[in-house]
């Protein structure tokens, strides 16, 4: 997969999530809206990261599914660029700036 077609699904996603749960009075409820639902994603992916490191209770650990570690990465990455495109951020041009400057500090 491209960045690209990633990119083609956030838009995709985005337009099915509006129709879905209806469009929001203003920007502000969807960016707010969007920054819980990344919060609640990462809780789910830390607690991914626990149970991956047997760092859970032996209950919880009971009820691991395998690729659920993975399916949380690409649910924090996918939350992640919808927030971003409700805030027109040109995440291609973030990603390529952000890792020149990454680059440089091995120089």
């Amino acid at each position: 997969m491209e960045l690209e077609d990633l990119l083609n699904f956030i838009k995709k996603e985005d337009v099915r999530l509006r129709n879905r749960f209806g469009n929001y009075p203003d920007e502000e409820k969807r960016i707010l809206a969007r920054t819980v639902k990344l919060t609640e994603e990462m809780g789910e992916l830390c607690d991914e990261v626990l149970a991956y490191n047997s760092m859970q209770r032996k209950d919880k650990l009971e009820k691991i599914v395998d690729g659920n570690l993975a399916e949380e990465f690409a649910d924090v990455i996918i939350t992640s660029l919808l927030l971003a495109n409700v805030m027109n951020v040109d995440i291609k041009e973030a990603l390529e700036t952000k890792m020149e400057k990454i680059d440089k500090r091995y120089e």
